[in-house]
């Protein structure tokens, strides 16, 4: 898949920072919460496609759709339901059992 989200001569460092940006400012705490690590954690080890597949996703404008198909509310659209939203439930699950063991919740 050719890498339809980076801007011309950005380079991966660049645009991974621009993900995490957009990634911590959804305006839905709970999505800002899981994406944010996410896309810090998790970004750099993404491969082209499932990093072009997440940049699109962080441009849903429904931020509740989004976090439902997360966590596994509402149906999660075919195109978005693959390895990357594997990843992304994983680490959530991992890092929020982390965040309760610290106390947090």
């Amino acid at each position: 898949m050719a890498d339809t989200n980076a801007r011309p001569n950005e380079t991966r460092q660049a645009r991974l920072g621009r993900i995490a940006f957009r990634a911590w400012r959804r305006g839905f705490r709970e999505a800002d919460l899981v994406l944010g690590p996410f896309s810090e954690q998790v970004g750099p080890t993404l491969d082209e496609a499932e990093l072009d597949l997440f940049e699109q996703m962080l441009m849903e404008d429904d931020d509740h759709a989004l976090y439902a198909w997360i966590i596994q509310t509402a149906p999660t659209p075919e195109r978005y339901d693959g390895s990357l939203m594997t990843k992304i439930r994983a680490f959530m699950a991992e890092h929020v059992a982390a965040e309760v063991a610290k106390g947090a919740g």
